[in-house]
């Protein structure tokens, strides 16, 4: 495998640019209409959508490192280790409507060479399928519904957290 390595997810939508980018715009606020948090990790800043916040979503750590409000929004991977590289989201205009764009453009290095192709890339490309989801049925529009492989169903299992052992949730009164 070699070490640089590119994943591109793209969607037209039939909305205008400033609906779609008013989307991209709620990322890691309190009201995130874009990022599938329900289904994942959710996306968290210190400053929120600023250059410069830091943050990340599960054990993926970045910083913003340019934003162009309701356009542009990259990141620049500082872990795991071994994902030397940036992600972004970008918002174009395309035949009367709109497409989201999420980008990764890293080269990876160390263990990255086993866990990006067995584990992050296809948790990767299941959240953003989730999310390219939410941002149709936030715009009104059918959601591609692209079901999770079996890899990724199992990958979610075993890394799921879990309890401290010997704390028991309390039972639901009914």
């Amino acid at each position: 495998m070699s070490g640089l390595q590119r994943s591109v997810h793209r969607r037209r939508f039939d909305a205008p640019l400033e609906r779609l980018g008013a989307l991209l715009d709620t990322l890691s606020t309190t009201d995130d209409r874009l990022w599938p948090r329900d289904q994942w990790p959710a996306q968290r800043l210190d400053r929120g959508l600023e250059v410069g916040s830091r943050g990340g979503h599960g054990p993926i750590r970045y910083t913003v490192s340019a934003y162009v409000p309701g356009r542009h929004v990259r990141y620049e991977f500082t872990r795991p280790r071994g994902f030397d590289g940036w992600h972004a989201f970008d918002i174009e205009p395309r035949d009367g409507g709109a497409e989201l764009r999420h980008t990764i453009e890293m080269r990876i290095r160390g263990l990255a060479r086993l866990t990006w192709p067995l584990i992050f890339r296809p948790l990767h490309d299941a959240l953003l399928e989730d999310l390219l989801d939410r941002a149709a049925l936030e715009l009104g529009q059918a959601p591609r519904g692209c079901p999770w492989s079996s890899w990724v169903r199992v990958l979610r299992a075993v890394l799921r957290p879990r309890r401290p052992s010997g704390i028991r949730r309390a039972p639901v009164a009914s």
